[in-house]
This record gives structure tokens, C-alpha cells and sequence, in this order.
């Protein structure tokens, strides 16, 4: 026990957080914060795995400073809260990580460097800022198991993810398909649907867009258009915003019902005749109505408007099946290359005339409407650009340029401008225009996205979207809107979920396949593999390749040469190879290679025999399995990261294969929290997973934290310099004040707007009132010897003072309580900061200094010590879930005097509980009218600029109730003492010399009312003075807006007085006062004598005297006073 408080010199909250760091690893503090609560009810939190192959960001500060102070409190409440780091460690940020880092594209994988050689970059990449994280977890105060985390590219890890997928894949949820899909040529992969919805994935962009003219072709379909014409040309126009997919145009679709038109008019580029078909409710966009009918003979280039004529309408049932030239014909995007039947007019009930012309370019590589009724009319498929970006050989002068500037290439020139320039020349464009639309981009690349037939693997979430909807309903989302909202609607809208990468360092998709039989196999565990498995020997199959031997080849094609019925492709030596042992995608394998194992069963090693097994790319892609003689080799696909993580509630306990009960007892979630983004990722797939596999939420409660923006509302980013370093911030202001910042600034889930100066502004109003607060009892506390030692004095022998600031204390443990319980912390955080702030230290602290300094360590002194020694024991405690660091450095101080817990840590005593007993609200009403009074008094001081040691002679006050007066007269003495004035006059509150206004609260009523808010403020114009009396006394009023009932509530209004001369009026909500400003001669000189009081305690602070020193005074008077 120590003998005495520490004091200070000044707070410095990083050295204080200093030498708590350190005495929290020396008693392991958070270990011990679980192992005391052994036995107690579980808590359970998931930590959201994130990637160290990057440096943590400010953003990862306010997401680990909500999940700690949450974790933090529902220890203190008794629970037992285990906090399982991990590491997330696969999928696009790691490899474009490393490939940046090399200097190397997903092309040069395989050819300038060995898949083996890459994965193994990446497993070195994953972890390399793992020293980082580990130190701003430390600094920040968060508490989190990083002993023994779970790892994502573990096999114990991996093996769960498999048997996931086989459980789906036994409920027929897991299935392969081709479809359009949104693919990253940046990234060389496709993505997710919840991948493509990301925040600031669809970006508004301009691009060239063109109003493209296809020649139709004269036949029988067509014949009624062409009798309208004379015989002459008619094109079909169709509207694009990408025209680098023109090339592989192989239909155009229009809608059965809509009305169509053959409009005569003139190209407007090249101005000469044409005939053009269009949607009639489109006209308006390309014509004006005084071009109607207009001067056809006397047209020329020099004429600005158009002269158009209709030639004949018709619905679009009616040129179906007509055909057209096609608009780009090159070498390879003929019809041959297509297959099918293309350049027809098809119908579908997806056009529409919102926009463009009402007849679709249809392109079925690059769309999913497309695709669909591309299928249906079978015109073929034509893909002619290539998974790098860029169009495919044989289309000419576009051949091998990107469509989109992927290479970030300074010189690049947009291939859209050439297409649609070219097809000006040609006439074949009507127009050519920038148009700004809305464009999806890649979420790790910020790339474009397009959209490829892709041949993958998907979940089938659609099958359960009734329950994940019925699921999510239970969930309790902070805030609510996010649940009901983003994620509600996002499951409203989902399609299934496109689980293939076409990447190489990732957990790979455990389905080994076998084509020429359709034998197909989902492994579930490293077990079956074992136990069915067989690693192909590469070396020694490549060796005896190189060396044709003899044995082997005559074997295989003897075998292939008496099997006829199976040898689909010529299988032979070379097939083999390629399948096995070159460094080309197994994929071949797939297509129609019949594999048999007898042939190669030399070359086969069971798994059950190798040591050290990867479960990653290459090593997985050389098992194969055997059904019978049939050999089956792995798809090349790996899975889509977010698998990895919304997994990991089984994968951090390798469920089922071991910690069954562990997980039982972990399941589901009680808490998570990560940031807005995660709305679409982590939680979605936390989400999906739970209810395909375990008909379950994985998660009660979710709070979802919004953006973190710079202090002009700006995102933050390298390239314009206003990204914040957390480590600088944590060094110069202190983990507390920067965490009590980030919680109390806004609402988790609002946008933050990060400003330095806020810090500073918690540190100083914060932090060094409740430090003064401290400072001011050890002063005097150590004079008295006060330790706690005498008997708890009852509150009913204390003074009201201290009954008022226990009362008040104990109603703000009971709000933050409430608070906490519903995951509101910044309510909970600026309830302690008044408390703090107006009322123990501007109010209670002020106001009983004398007590503590003068007279005898008697009963009024006691009380006053254990009083204020309560407020500063609690308080520690209750700001530790948020304030770790700075709650723990006064508990252990004042504890280690008093030793009323005797606990090594703050974070190892309970909660504090309302003692609702100690609650008296009369008080705490009366003792707020006084404060509010002599705030408002003080405040008027200031306007006039009077001096609070000027006396003044009266205060006027309207009493609204008989309850309201007197309440005032209870505290009448003190705010007279406070705010010095001789009297306190009541009113009647149908006074008439106070005269007040009234108007909306536009902010507060903004939402609510919307339009109606102009009548409300016509209303409120009208109010009579017994009117603004009766919403002040009330609290809120009825208004009749629109026939339609408005309750107006007291918050929802600003009420202020008109001055008086010779007083001036103040007001807040209900309180109204109007002081008397006029200075008598003898009020003069009474305020002079306590000016003359205040310059000596002046001079005696400035003079270094001690408490206890007695001075002698001098007065000299000058002349003329």
C-alpha cells in the first residue's frame, strides 16, 4: 500500500500509456482479464482477419478501438470474452502485392517465374508488416490473442474451408456453369458480385459513347421497310456507351410491344441521305420537333437542324428475324469464328426506351442480358478481347490494343475514339458524344472491370435467399438502417455467389474432375485425400518423356489403339505430358483427355506417404484420385478470399476435425464489427456460410463503423497527401485522447472527419479536467492523509452537494450502462464527458474547494473526500473500456492508497452499477435549473462585459409552474453566490415583460417535416406569447399543417427573448432569465473590494507561496481614490 496519491507535473498521456504497456505485459493483464472470469458466461467476439502484407491505417484504429472498448466492457460485466486474432492471408492484395514488388504480371507467371516460386513470394509477403501490426495493437491498447492465431493459408485452415464446400456440395449448393461475369484484366480474375459492391467500386466516369448504324439487309422480313424507302439503304441504329465491344456485335434486340419508326433524314456528319430505325418514344433525342417534315431538297452542310420525315411505324414483333450487314468485319470475328446464326433482329423483354434508341447491340460475350438471348436465338458467342484487355489478333487496325488504359500508359489512346471515328468515316455512326455513366472498377486495382463468359464454380445462395432474409431480420444491426438498407436489399437483390479464381496463391476449390467419364469428386478433408490420393512423380515422367521411352509409350498408345470408344482426342505420350507434367494450366485434363491409371500407376505416389503436404498451387494440382482405373485431376479454380474469411468462425478452431465443444461454445457470434465496406464482404459471407451450412446467423449484433475522411470530408489517399499515420498520432496525443476521439467525434457508423485539433481538444477538455480533477484531490488528500480508512458516511448525513453529485453520478453509470448495452458508445462517451466537464469539476469541484481546504479533517471534510473519491474511482472505471490506458494509471493510483479493490488492474473489476437508491431527480432537476440559471446569467455578464465580481442588483425568472418556482427558490442561494446578485424575482409565465420569439429548429426539423416545413414556419410565425408559453411549459405543441396533426417537440423550436432597457435576456428551452445590468454607486464599490481580493490571491499564486503560508498585505492608495 502506498502512503500517498502520486501528483504531477503535467498530463502527459503518452508517457502515462508507457508505463502501463509495460506493467500490463509484466502481470499479463490480458491474459489474466480471462482467466479471472474462467467459469463465467461467454462473450463472443470474431476478430475480421486483416492482411499484414500492408501498413494499418487510422481506419484500422477506429474499427479495433470499437471492437476493444466493446470487449473491454463486456469483461468488466462478468463475461468471459476470448479474442482470437488471425491473419488474412490469400487472395489479390497479396499477389498484386508481390507481382508489383517483381515487376512481373499475372502473364509472366509460369514463364518468367515458376508458380512454386511466386506462391512461395507470397507466403513471404503476407506477414512481412506483421511487426507493424503487432505494434499498433500494443500502442492502440487493443487486446487481442495473437499467440496463437489463425492463420488462412494454414492446411488445418484450408481443410475446414474444403469441408465446407463439400457440405455444400453435398446439398447440390456448389455448382459449375458458364456466364457472364465480371472479370478484372488488372487482376486476372473474376469477382464476386459482393466484390463488384464495394464501396467506390462503381466510379462516374466519361466515356465515348456511339450511336452505331447497322445496314440491314433487303429480303422478304425486311421487304415492307425497303417499299417505304424506294428500295434504298435502312439502318438499324443502336446506342453503345463501350464501343470497343462493336466487334463482337452478332444481333441487335428490340422489345416486341414497343413502337418502332423508319425515319428519312440526312447522316449528320457526312450530311448525306439515310434512312434510320429507332423506338418512336426515342425521337426526341436525335431530332427536333421544327425538323419535322422539314426542307429535304434544300438541306446542305451549313443547316444546323435536321429535316426528318416518319416513313412508317411498326412494333418490334415485326422486324424480328431481320437480318443485317455486319457493322466490323474483320479476319477473326467472321460468322464462322462466332458459330450460329448471328446479325439477326431478336426480341426480348429486357429493352427498353429509357435511354439510347430502344434497339440493344448485343454482344453475348460482354453482357448477361446478351448472353441470355444470344442462347435463345443461338447467334453464337464472338470474344474478341482477352483476358489481358486488349482485343485479340485479326481485327486490323485494333488488333492487340486494350480498350480500357490497364498499363497506366501515358501515350494511351482510346480505342473507343478510333472505333467510333472509323465508323463516322464510314457512315456507320449517327452520333458521337462523351457520355458520364456510372462504370464498375476493380476494388483492389481500381481498374475497370469488363465482362467475360466465364466457365466457374458457384454457390447457390439464390436456393436460401428467403431465409438469409428471414435470418438477417434477427440480427441486431447498429446502425439499423445498414441492416434494413445496404445489406437487406443487397440480400433482396443477390444473385448466387461466383466462388472461382483464376488466380494462384489461394485456398484451391477441392474438386477433382475426370471429363471423358463425368465423374466428379468434392473432397472434404486431407483424410481423403490420403486415403484416395496419389501424388503424380513429375521429375521422373518429364525424364522418361525426354527420353521416349520405349516401354511407356508403346503401352499408352496400345491402350488408346484397341479403346476406340473412349479416345474422344487423340490421347497419347504428348497428352499425358501436358496434362501432368508441363507447366501448362491442368485445365487441359477437363476438356476430354481419358486418363487411366494403370498405365501410370509407376509414376503415382499415395499421399498417405508424403511428409509435409501443401495443400496450396502447384503441389495440389499434382494429386490426382482414382475412381476405379479412371484417373481425376484437380480444376484449376482456386476460391474467392472472402470464402477464406467468412469461414473462419469453423476455420479458427478446425472444425470439425478437432475443438468440436470449442466451437459449439463459439458459435455464434455475440459481436463483430468492422468497417462500412465490409457490408458487402466479411459480414455478407459470414452471413451466406452460416445459413447454407448450419441454418444459422454467424453473428447477434454487427456494428458496422463508416468511413474515416479527412478534415475537409475528403477520402484519404497517398496521391493527395492527407492520409493520416496512426503510429504519429498515438506518439504525439496519446492512444486514450486519440481513441476517446474517435468514439465521442461522431457515431461509429457516421463518416468521420478526422482533425488533429479535435485530439487536442479531448486531451485539454477531456483528459485535463478529469487529470485536474485528480491533481485537486491528491493535493489535498495527501495534506489530510485521507485514505479511505473511516467508515462510509450515509448519504443522509451528507450535505446536499454531495447527495446531488452521487446522484448525478450514479444516473450517468446507469445511462452508460444502457448506453454500452446497446452498442451506442459515443452516447455513452459524451454522457460521461458532461459529467465529467459541467458537472464534478465546473459545478461540485468549484463549489466545495473551501471544504477542502479550510477547516478540520471533520465529518463536512470526510464527506467531501469520500464524495469526490467515489466520482474519480468510478469514473476510472467507467471510461477503461474506451480510455484503457489513462483509466488504469488513476485506478492503480488511487487503489494502490486505499486498496479498496486490491486488483492489479482496472480491467480486472467489474463494472460500476447504478446504485438507483442514490438517485434522487428532484435534486438533480433543481441542481440543473441552477446551473442552466447561472450559465445563462453569466453568459448575459459577458455580452454586456460586466465582471462576475461586480455585484448586480436583481434577476427576473418566469416561472412556468408552481413545481418549477420552487425548485428555484430551493437553489435560489446558490446561483445568487454564483453568479452574484443581490435578489431573484419569479414571474408569472403570462408575464408580459419578458417578450419572446419563436421559430423551427431547421436542422432538428429538416427530416421530419421536408416540404411541410415552410406552413410549420408560417405557423410558428404566428404564435402568440401564451402560445410559446405553453410549448415551454409543456414541452411541446400540436400544429395543423396541411390538415394533417404536427407534433412540435421543445428541441424541435429556438425560443429566444427580446432585451429590455436596462436588462438583457437569455434563454435554453424551458429557463428563461432577464438581468438587471444597471450599476449603483454601491454596487460599484462592492465590486471594487472584491477586485482588490482577487489581485492578492493573484499575487500570492504568482509568488510561489505554499497552501499553508501566511502572508502580510500592504496597501498603498493613490491619489484621487
Amino acid at each position: 500500500m502506498s502512503a500517498a496519491y502520486k501528483e504531477f507535473s503535467g498530463l502527459n498521456l503518452p508517457a502515462f500509456e508507457a508505463e502501463i504497456l509495460a506493467k500490463w505485459t509484466e502481470k499479463q493483464a490480458f491474459e489474466k482479464s480471462i482467466s479471472l472470469r474462467e467459469g463465467a458466461t461467454p462473450f463472443v467476439f470474431y476478430e475480421g482477419p486483416p492482411s499484414a502484407n500492408g501498413m494499418p491505417g487510422i481506419h484500422h484504429v477506429i474499427s479495433r478501438t470499437l471492437k476493444d472498448l466493446v470487449c473491454r466492457y463486456k469483461t468488466m460485466k462478468g463475461f468471459q470474452v476470448k479474442r482470437k486474432g488471425g491473419w488474412d492471408t490469400h487472395g489479390l492484395p497479396i499477389e498484386l502485392g508481390v507481382e508489383k514488388e517483381l515487376g512481373i504480371t499475372k502473364e509472366d507467371i509460369g514463364k518468367k517465374i515458376s508458380v512454386e516460386d511466386y506462391n512461395k513470394k507470397c507466403r513471404e509477403a503476407v506477414l512481412r508488416f506483421k511487426d507493424k501490426w503487432d505494434d499498433i495493437t500494443r500502442k492502440m491498447g487493443y487486446w487481442v490473442d495473437l499467440n496463437d492465431p489463425y492463420i488462412t493459408f494454414k492446411n488445418e485452415y484450408i481443410e475446414t474451408l474444403w469441408w465446407l464446400l463439400k457440405e455444400l456440395y453435398k446439398k447440390g449448393l456448389l455448382y459449375e456453369s458458364v456466364s457472364i461475369q465480371p472479370y478484372s484484366p488488372a487482376a486476372g480474375t473474376g469477382l464476386s458480385s459482393h466484390e463488384l459492391n464495394q464501396p467506390g467500386t462503381y466510379k462516374d466516369v466519361k466515356d465515348t459513347s456511339c450511336v452505331a448504324m447497322f445496314k440491314a439487309v433487303k429480303n422478304e422480313q425486311s421487304d415492307f421497310l425497303f417499299q417505304q424507302t424506294n428500295g434504298n439503304e435502312i439502318f438499324f441504329l443502336a446506342w453503345t456507351t463501350t464501343p470497343w465491344t462493336l466487334p463482337s456485335n452478332l444481333g441487335l434486340t428490340v422489345g416486341a410491344n414497343i413502337d418502332y419508326v423508319l425515319v428519312k433524314t440526312f447522316n449528320p456528319y457526312l450530311h448525306i441521305p439515310i434512312n434510320v430505325i429507332l423506338a418512336k418514344a426515342l425521337l426526341g433525342k436525335y431530332f427536333k420537333e421544327e425538323g419535322r417534315d422539314g426542307d429535304f431538297e434544300g438541306y446542305n452542310d451549313k443547316v444546323k437542324i435536321l429535316p426528318w420525315k416518319i416513313l412508317a411505324t411498326f412494333k418490334g414483333s415485326q422486324i424480328e428475324e431481320c437480318r443485317y450487314e455486319q457493322l466490323l468485319p474483320y479476319e477473326a470475328n467472321g460468322a464462322a469464328q462466332a458459330g450460329g446464326d448471328p446479325f439477326r433482329v431478336l426480341v426480348d423483354s429486357f429493352v427498353t426506351t429509357e435511354d439510347g434508341t430502344g434497339i440493344v447491340h448485343t454482344a453475348p460475350a460482354f453482357g448477361a442480358d446478351d448472353y441470355k438471348v444470344g442462347k435463345k436465338y443461338n447467334i453464337g458467342i464472338l470474344t474478341m478481347v482477352d483476358r489481358e484487355g486488349k482485343f485479340v489478333n485479326g481485327l486490323g487496325e485494333f488488333s492487340n490494343r486494350y480498350v480500357k488504359n490497364y498499363k497506366d500508359d501515358p501515350g494511351y489512346v482510346d480505342v473507343n475514339v478510333d472505333i467510333s471515328v472509323k465508323l463516322k468515316k464510314e457512315n456507320r455512326a449517327f452520333k458521337v458524344e462523351k457520355y458520364e455513366h456510372s462504370y464498375p472498377h476493380c476494388w483492389r486495382t481500381d481498374k475497370p472491370v469488363l465482362y467475360y463468359p466465364l466457365d466457374a464454380w458457384f454457390i447457390k445462395t439464390t436456393a436460401i435467399k428467403d431465409r438469409m432474409v428471414e435470418l438477417n431480420k434477427t440480427i441486431n444491426w447498429k446502425p439499423k438502417s445498414t441492416g434494413e438498407g445496404r445489406f437487406g436489399n443487397w440480400l433482396e437483390n443477390m444473385v448466387d455467389w461466383n466462388l472461382s479464381r483464376s488466380r494462384f496463391w489461394g485456398t484451391p476449390l477441392p474438386i477433382w474432375k475426370n471429363g471423358i467419364h463425368q465423374i466428379e469428386k468434392c473432397v472434404g478433408s486431407v483424410y481423403e485425400l490420403n486415403e484416395n490420393g496419389y501424388l503424380f512423380n513429375k521429375n521422373k515422367f518429364s525424364e522418361d518423356y525426354r527420353n521416349r521411352k520405349e516401354s511407356l509409350v508403346g503401352k499408352i498408345n496400345h491402350y488408346y489403339s484397341n479403346h476406340k470408344d473412349i479416345n474422344r482426342k487423340k490421347t497419347n505420350f504428348e497428352t499425358y505430358y501436358n496434362v501432368f507434367a508441363s507447366p501448362i494450366d491442368h485445365s487441359y485434363s477437363l476438356v476430354s483427355v481419358d486418363l487411366r491409371f494403370n498405365l501410370l500407376s509407376e509414376y503415382f505416389i499415395p499421399i498417405k506417404d508424403i511428409k509435409d503436404l501443401d495443400l496450396h498451387k502447384p503441389y495440389v494440382d499434382d494429386f490426382i484420385l482414382i475412381e476405379g482405373d479412371v484417373i481425376l485431376t484437380r480444376v484449376p479454380d482456386l476460391i474467392d478470399v472472402w470464402f477464406d474469411s467468412g469461414a473462419m468462425p469453423y476455420a479458427q478452431w478446425h472444425f470439425p476435425f478437432e475443438n468440436k465443444e470449442t466451437f459449439k461454445q463459439s458459435f455464434p457470434a455475440d459481436f463483430i464489427a468492422e468497417g462500412v465496406d465490409q457490408t458487402r464482404g466479411w459480414f455478407y459471407t459470414l452471413h451466406a456460410i452460416a445459413a447454407l451450412v448450419f441454418d444459422s446467423v454467424a453473428y447477434k449484433t454487427v456494428v458496422s463503423n463508416g468511413l474515416v475522411l479527412d478534415k475537409n470530408g475528403n477520402k484519404m489517399s497517398k496521391r493527395l497527401g492527407n492520409v493520416v499515420d496512426p503510429f504519429k498520432t498515438i506518439e504525439t496525443y496519446g492512444a486514450d485522447a486519440t481513441r476517446w476521439y474517435l468514439i465521442t467525434n461522431a457515431s461509429p457508423w457516421d463518416n468521420l472527419k478526422f482533425d488533429s485539433e479535435g485530439i487536442k481538444e479531448v486531451q485539454r477538455k477531456f483528459f485535463g479536467t478529469l487529470y485536474n480533477t485528480y491533481q485537486f484531490f491528491a493535493l489535498y488528500a495527501n495534506v489530510d492523509g485521507f485514505a479511505f480508512k473511516e467508515a462510509y458516511i450515509p448519504l443522509s448525513e451528507r450535505p446536499e452537494i454531495d447527495r446531488w453529485i452521487l446522484s448525478s453520478l450514479n444516473t450517468v453509470v446507469k445511462q452508460v450502462n444502457e448506453y454500452m448495452d446497446d452498442y451506442e458508445p459515443t452516447q455513452a462517451g459524451r454522457a460521461i464527458e458532461e459529467f465529467v466537464d459541467e458537472h464534478l469539476s465546473n459545478w461540485y469541484v468549484r463549489l466545495c474547494r473551501r471544504r477542502f481546504w479550510k477547516g478540520e479533517y471533520e465529518q463536512d471534510k470526510i464527506c467531501a473526500y469520500q464524495t469526490l473519491y467515489e466520482c474519480l474511482e468510478t469514473l476510472t472505471r467507467l471510461i477503461a473500456p474506451v480510455s484503457p490506458f489513462f483509466s488504469d494509471y488513476l485506478f492503480q493510483n488511487l487503489d494502490a492508497v486505499t486498496g479498496r479493490f486490491q486488483k492489479e488492474s482496472v480491467h480486472h473489476v467489474d463494472f460500476p452499477v447504478a446504485n438507483l437508491t442514490a438517485i434522487d431527480e428532484q435534486l438533480e432537476e433543481r441542481m440543473q435549473l441552477a446551473q442552466d440559471a447561472s450559465s445563462l446569467i453569466l453568459s448575459l455578464r459577458k455580452k454586456v462585459n460586466i465582471k462576475v465580481r461586480q455585484p448586480l442588483q436583481k434577476v427576473l425568472i418566469p416561472a412556468l409552474d408552481k413545481n418549477m418556482k420552487a425548485q428555484l427558490q430551493k437553489v435560489e442561494d446558490l446561483i445568487k453566490a454564483e453568479v452574484n446578485v443581490k435578489e431573484i424575482e419569479y414571474l408569472n409565465p403570462d408575464n408580459t415583460f419578458i417578450s419572446k420569439k419563436i421559430k423551427p429548429n431547421f436542422i432538428a426539423l429538416g427530416k421530419k417535416l421536408g416540404a411541410k416545413m415552410k406552413a410549420v414556419s408560417t405557423a410558428l410565425a404566428a404564435f402568440s406569447q401564451e402560445d410559446i408559453n405553453r410549448i415551454e411549459k409543456e414541452g411541446q405543441y400540436h400544429v395543423q399543417v396541411q390538415g394533417e396533426d404536427v407534433i412540435l417537440q421543445i428541441g424541435e423550436v429556438e425560443i429566444s427573448s427580446e432585451d429590455i432597457p436596462g436588462w438583457t435576456v437569455a434563454g435554453k428551452e424551458r429557463l428563461t432569465v432577464a438581468l438587471d445590468i444597471t450599476v449603483t454607486p454601491e454596487l460599484e464599490a462592492e465590486g471594487n473590494a472584491r477586485e482588490f481580493v482577487n489581485r492578492i490571491q493573484k499575487i500570492r499564486k504568482d509568488s510561489g507561496f505554499e497552501l499553508t503560508d501566511s502572508v502580510t498585505i500592504l496597501v498603498s492608495v493613490s491619489d484621487g481614490l
